[in-house]
């Protein structure tokens, strides 16, 4: 056995398994699988656009996270952001959410750069290689799949904005649907490229250029000095504890990794309270979503960038609190235990231990397609609940985020490396996912299928397919319930490989998202 990967599209976790088939490590098959991802997820990853990557090395058991998220755009800016233009994009006829797109939301991209630094860092196959199979599925296309195809329609107003994503995305005037051919000639160009003179191409000379001039014409701030200046950095991942399992992810200044580590901390208290989906159990998750939305009122995003936030968070008196809170809601209920839960993601593990855990984003895209580049370029200015007003925002300050790309370790060594899209229910399906592996006793494709919750205020978002008994008894135990009638990737989209007891592998992609996993 050589590894396992799994990611959001058959053809990106194909191009890691590839990789780990001739002998690439975890990174190696990360990196060739997230090129890929920019062809086969373009919707939702690629060139314009910032990410993670939480990296374990078992030669020394050590762990880290690169940061190649979006950075905030304006040096030496010649005038301010234009104004922004507002898309409703409707995941089930009812459940919506609100993106704002143009030249004024793209902040400036990291994910050529980080995937060059990781490779610069860890990788051992040559770097064309790993963008050769993203440069092929960029110039003879990929027959979009019916998931693929939902993204296309839901992000539709997104995706042909402009005549350049039209001439994308919709060639003949029509958007793409189920079965048709999405060929992207000029992101192959721009693919072949970076694999002859590196991630540079984006930051500096023609393309550089033409992404500044592009921009600016359209009310952006991004300039030349700003994709010159940008660097990757590495991070100290955030760590909790849950039933003796040690899981890290992203740290601060991005949000999803701490949110997932509170939660994980609450529950490691609060004990099982049922079988996943119970009743029971599921109140139990609900109430600890809304511990993590409680904590990110008021001066949460400023103190992201003071440092110390995760310490304050974890802390035994804060977790304390949180858990009185928690049982003064639940107190009402009476639970009582009945028995024994645009963006994309590649998980990773090699056959000597390594694993790598990676999550990238162009958020719901601005609309904004560089001319003759094939680079769509992110709306993350746009995104509220990541540049909220008077957050301090600089030039070359990083964004926060709520992706969380995680590793969970047993005695050490990698036991789940996971991580999820899908916006604000992020941190809510890899909870989920998490407890259901390490809780529940479930296999990792078990873990990611089964339907999730999604607490928005008041009410519950519950995903078709859970046991309408148990729906029943939680929406008796003082819920507002909102009852889906199937899957959606409105609840994410994970992506996991474990590490199973018999020391073999297993890999599961989000079937919300055609996701697929693979054991080489």
């Amino acid at each position: 056995m050589r590894g396992a990967v799994a990611a959001g599209h058959p053809l990106t976790a194909r191009a890691g398994a590839e990789v780990l088939a001739e002998g690439g490590n975890a990174v190696d098959a990360c990196i060739a699988a997230a090129f890929a991802s920019w062809v086969t997820e373009s919707p939702l990853t690629g060139p314009g656009g910032g990410g993670f990557l939480l990296v374990h090395r078992a030669r020394d058991r050590t762990t880290r996270l690169l940061d190649f998220y979006v950075a905030y755009p304006g040096e030496e800016a010649l005038s301010g952001p234009g104004e922004m233009e507002s898309i409703e994009v409707d995941f089930s006829g009812g459940s919506t959410q609100v993106f704002h797109v143009g030249g004024a939301s793209c902040g400036v991209p990291g994910n050529a750069l980080g995937l060059e630094t990781a490779h610069r860092a860890y990788g051992s196959r040559p770097w064309r290689r790993l963008v050769e199979p993203a440069m092929a599925l960029a110039h003879e296309g990929i027959e979009l799949n019916e998931s693929q195809a939902y993204l296309h329609d839901i992000l539709d107003l997104i995706l042909r904005f402009r005549e350049e994503g039209r001439a994308i995305y919709g060639p003949n005037g029509d958007r793409l649907v189920t079965g048709d051919r999405l060929v992207q000639q000029d992101l192959g160009g721009t693919l072949e490229l970076i694999a002859e003179q590196g991630a540079s191409v984006l930051s500096t000379g023609p393309i550089a250029r033409r992404i500044v001039e592009h921009v600016s014409s359209l009310g952006g701030t991004i300039t030349e000095a700003d994709l010159t200046g940008y660097r990757a950095i590495w991070r100290r991942p955030v760590q909790a504890e849950l039933d003796g399992y040690s899981f890290l992810s992203n740290p601060p200044p991005a949000t999803g990794g701490v949110m997932v580590a509170y939660g994980l901390a609450l529950l490691d208290r609060l004990g099982v309270r049922g079988g996943p989906g119970c009743a029971e159990e599921t109140a139990i998750l609900v109430e600890v979503m809304r511990e993590q939305v409680r904590v990110r009122e008021r001066r949460f995003v400023s103190r992201l960038y003071r440092g110390g936030l995760a310490r304050r968070l974890l802390a035994p008196e804060a977790i304390e609190a949180a858990l009185e809170r928690i049982a003064h809601r639940l107190e009402p209920t009476a639970l009582e235990a009945t028995g024994t839960t645009g963006t994309t993601h590649v998980s990773v593990v090699d056959a000597h231990g390594n694993a790598a855990s990676l999550t990238a984003s162009n958020g719901a895209g601005s609309g904004v397609v560089v001319p003759g580049t094939g680079v769509h370029l992110n709306n993350m200015l746009g995104e509220y609940e990541l540049a909220p007003a008077g957050s301090g925002a600089r030039p070359g300050r990083r964004l926060t985020s709520l992706m969380a790309p995680s590793l969970v370790l047993s005695g050490g060594r990698p036991r789940l490396v996971v991580g999820s899209a899908g916006s604000l229910r992020l941190h809510g399906a890899i909870l989920q996912v998490v407890a259901n592996v390490l809780r529940h006793g479930l296999q990792v494709d078990e873990a990611i299928t089964r339907p999730r919750v999604h607490a928005d205020g008041p009410v519950v978002h519950c995903e078709g397919g859970a046991d309408p008994v148990e729906l029943d008894r939680l929406g008796r135990l003082n819920y507002e319930l909102v009852r889906w009638g199937g899957r959606n990737l409105f609840f994410g989209g994970v992506s996991g490989v474990e590490a199973l007891p018999d020391g073999t592998l297993a890999a599961a992609g989000d079937p919300r998202r055609a996701g697929t996993g693979i054991v080489v």
